[in-house]
């Protein structure tokens, strides 16, 4: 929910904390920022963590409240000419990562539990002749509740993968047909009896404010999730997207004083159930935190190799962005001729502050002040103008260790993350 930002009254000691920020900000070595004014070039003393995100862009249904690159089967989809693809792909990409360990992998979608079990055993296989994989790495597959069978999950497992994220969205069935799934209440309950006997790390899927909920339909899909005792839960807020069936036929979803209920009642049994509300949507028990996504929160780099897929890869004196082709059949013709780039472009040295507190301020407890200047190559008192006026705002609490919202900042995060922007 996206609440406009209202002026907030000052503290008391504004004009004190003002001046000590000021002061921790400028607390910079003086060789470092010779060496920055010198160059005039962009200067990143080390390189991000790297993951790779693979994107699988077909599902059964298109759901109507749905923006991502995803493609309903209409008869069947050529699975060994998308792993042909997705290998090019990758090939064509080793340049820009050579010697770079890969410390998470998530397969995205779309379903990417429509795959076969021998075709994801292909895919890693090719991943792990590719590129080095860290013996601990976190692997990430999706999966919608309507294609699980028990069989093919032990086998996604025995080939690798280590998490698993469920779209369950609600456990009501009218709810469910409501949002466009493919599954009812009953199938979802299965889906995670299934995840739970082949996996210990597992995500859910929630949404609230669904179309004509209620607050005591919230609170008992909460209960239900719960009661499967998931090491992680993502709780998303129902938004109406531009360009989706919901934004162009818009159902009755619950008015902002009852889904901020909703959301005041999630947080409260989040906290008693002992989960860490570590980003916007995310809680997590401790140590299951989505190694995956701090990564990019914390301005992390990634290859995306599919259909759709961004990457974010950062260089000595650069940091790229790049898209691959968005449509299936273009992608794969694309990705086979070692073109899969559609588009590629370098974050721009004013950007970057935007772009690194469009993710980092996302997390509940900020980010480490000198990770600023490690994954933007940029000093931290470049900014010292905004950072003191949101610090007079009481949007953020700034100390020489570490920045992060206030409960004020979080309640009106678009409108902090937007003072960058305008920076």
């Amino acid at each position: 929910m996206i609440i406009p930002i209202k002026p907030a009254r000052e503290n008391l000691q504004s004009t004190q904390s003002s001046t000590e920020s000021t002061k921790r900000i400028s607390e910079v070595s003086s060789q470092v920022q010779e060496n920055y004014l010198a160059s005039g070039v962009l200067n990143l003393s080390s390189l991000p963590p790297l993951s790779l995100y693979i994107h699988f862009p077909w599902c059964v249904r298109k759901c109507p409240y749905c923006d991502f690159n995803s493609h309903e089967v209409k008869q069947a989809f050529d699975e060994q000419a998308y792993l042909k693809a997705l290998r090019s792909d990758l090939e064509y990409a080793l340049p820009m990562v050579w010697g770079r360990k890969i410390f998470t992998v998530f397969i995205g979608g779309g379903t990417p539990s429509l795959m076969s079990a021998s075709g994801l055993d292909q895919l890693l296989s090719d991943i792990r002749t590719l590129l080095p994989i860290d013996s601990n790495a976190e692997i990430t597959m999706e999966a919608n509740p309507g294609t699980f069978e028990a069989e093919k999950f032990r086998q996604y497992r025995s080939s690798g993968v280590n998490r698993l994220s469920i779209g369950i969205q609600s456990f009501n069935s009218a709810h469910l047909q409501a949002l466009g799934r493919i599954h009812n209440g009953d199938e979802a309950m299965r889906a995670i009896e299934i995840a739970q006997a082949n996996f210990d790390n597992f995500n859910l899927d929630l949404m609230f404010a669904l179309p004509n909920q209620s607050l005591e339909e919230s609170a008992q899909d909460l209960t239900r999730a719960l009661s499967f005792n998931p090491t992680h839960l993502s709780l998303y807020h129902l938004t109406l997207e531009p360009n989706t069936y919901f934004a162009k036929y818009p159902p009755s979803i619950p008015d902002d004083d009852l889904s901020s209920l909703m959301q005041e009642n999630i947080q409260e049994r989040m906290k008693e159930a002992g989960y860490h509300h570590y980003e916007v949507s995310a809680f997590a028990k401790p140590g299951f935190e989505s190694r995956h996504n701090l990564n990019y929160w914390n301005f992390g780099d990634y290859l995306g190799i599919g259909a759709g897929a961004h990457s974010k890869l950062s260089f000595p004196h650069r940091i790229l962005r790049q898209m691959r082709h968005k449509q299936p059949k273009a992608f794969v013709e694309a990705a086979m001729s070692g073109d899969a780039v559609q588009e590629s472009y370098e974050i721009g040295r004013e950007d970057l502050p935007f772009e690194f507190m469009l993710n980092s301020l996302r997390l509940n407890d900020g980010f480490e002040s000198k990770l600023f200047y490690e994954r933007t190559g940029l000093l931290l008192n470049s900014i010292e103008n905004v950072l003191s006026l949101a610090e007079k705002k009481s949007l953020l609490e700034i100390d020489h260790l570490r920045i992060r919202p206030t409960p004020l900042g979080q309640r009106f995060l678009n409108d902090l993350q937007q003072m960058f922007l305008e920076s």
